[in-house]
């Protein structure tokens, strides 16, 4: 028996978007900058997945969508793009649970010279929006916040977060990767001016992602080229992917009304099947949280080290995919930095597991993976353990 809870690492691609790679590689695989008829074909393909995905955030102008090769650049692309406008260093804010993707280009900005700010969060994970407010200095030109985070599934407060930013005439982005296709996007709500999607979240293929950009924000591009998509990203684009990309978003689009009820009742029942577990801690906010998300830190006693890459081997074996927090560098496991960030220990932050569901999950799966897991504990765990 396989089951696959990895859906937040990434997701498999539908049938449709399948089909729809395969006929643009064998008939529209022209560039969309040539003038020709395979070039008007193959721009065709291009902007009708713009409008695809535009729809799928309530982005009124599809041009302000901006294709790149997936979320890490549209991240890249806001930060620096930003950033890249001033020719003296300034102030930004971020969380302390960011994606690296956004945690990283923070990091060089601060080599740099500029101000970098983490706004702390509590032990669910959210951001006290008063502490924003607090954050913001006179030279502070973009806060940049992840809506649901990948790692233990909290959601943030982003329409009174931006609505503090743009108040303040701050530039505010959103890394929604994580909740795109799986909760309602309105752009105009959430009042944001940049946000990053990427496709292979959401039933797409890897490769493709894209940055909103609301009309009047000025980005320095991070490329220099033939100035395809608006200027902003130059290359030749992937019709392909990008073709694959609207496929998911529309389709996506058009199930969320009937598959997020579903992913939270899956959700909920795989957290009430592990709540008698004492081995395991729950992770993240239970109600601000991403409708497929499931994670917990598991403990142990003092004498005991069960990792969060040990119950990923484990549960492998028994043919389950999840994942864990904790990294891997040089050979040495890293605890957590979201985990240590929401206060938890350094041993505790290296027992994160994250089981993230999907399309194809189903209460079978969910009954059987709470089973395998509860067995699997209580073989790593000694008997009588006191734990708490």
């Amino acid at each position: 028996m396989q089951i696959y809870l990895d859906y937040s690492a990434t997701t498999p691609p539908r049938p449709e978007v399948k089909e729809k790679l395969q006929s643009v590689l064998t008939q529209h695989w022209g560039n969309p900058s040539s003038l020709h008829t395979w070039g008007n074909n193959a721009a065709t393909v291009v902007e009708t997945a713009r409008i695809q995905v535009a729809s799928l955030i309530n982005a009124i102008d599809p041009e302000s969508i901006i294709f790149t090769s997936g979320g890490t650049e549209a991240n890249n692309l806001a930060i620096m793009g930003v950033a890249r406008k001033y020719k003296t260093p300034q102030h930004i804010i971020i969380s302390s649970i960011e994606h690296s993707s956004i945690s990283e280009p923070a990091r060089l900005l601060e080599e740099w010279g500029w101000e970098v700010t983490q706004l702390k969060v509590n032990r669910t994970g959210r951001i006290n929006p008063i502490d924003l407010k607090n954050a913001i200095q006179p030279n502070t030109v973009l806060v940049s916040i992840i809506y649901g985070q990948s790692e233990v599934g909290t959601l943030q407060p982003i329409e009174e977060l931006s609505h503090i930013a743009r108040s303040r005439g701050i530039l505010f982005h959103v890394d929604a990767v994580q909740v795109a296709g799986r909760l309602l996007i309105n752009i105009e709500q959430l009042n944001v001016d940049l946000l990053s999607l990427s496709s292979h979240k959401l039933y797409g293929v890897q490769g493709a992602g894209a940055l909103y950009v609301r009309e009047g924000v000025e980005l320095v591009p991070l490329l220099g080229g033939g100035g395809q998509e608006n200027h902003l990203r130059s290359g030749t684009q992937a019709v392909s992917t990008i073709a694959a990309f609207g496929v998911a978003a529309e389709l996506a689009a058009t199930e969320l009304e009937t598959e997020t009820p579903r992913l939270i009742s899956l959700r909920d029942r795989l957290f009430d099947l592990l709540a008698d577990c004492p081995y395991l801690i729950p992770t993240g906010d239970r109600l601000y949280r991403l409708p497929h998300h499931v994670s917990f830190i598991v403990v142990a006693p003092e004498s005991e080290q069960i990792t969060g890459k040990t119950m990923v081997r484990q549960l492998n074996l028994a043919g389950i995919g999840i994942s864990s927090g904790s990294a891997c560098h040089s050979g040495k496991l890293n605890p957590s930095p979201i985990l240590l960030a929401m206060g938890y220990n350094s041993k505790e932050s290296l027992g994160g597991i994250r089981l993230t569901l999907g399309r194809e999950t189903t209460i079978e799966d969910i009954d059987w993976t709470a089973m395998v897991l509860k067995q699997i504990l209580d073989r790593l765990i000694p008997p009588l353990a006191v734990i708490r």
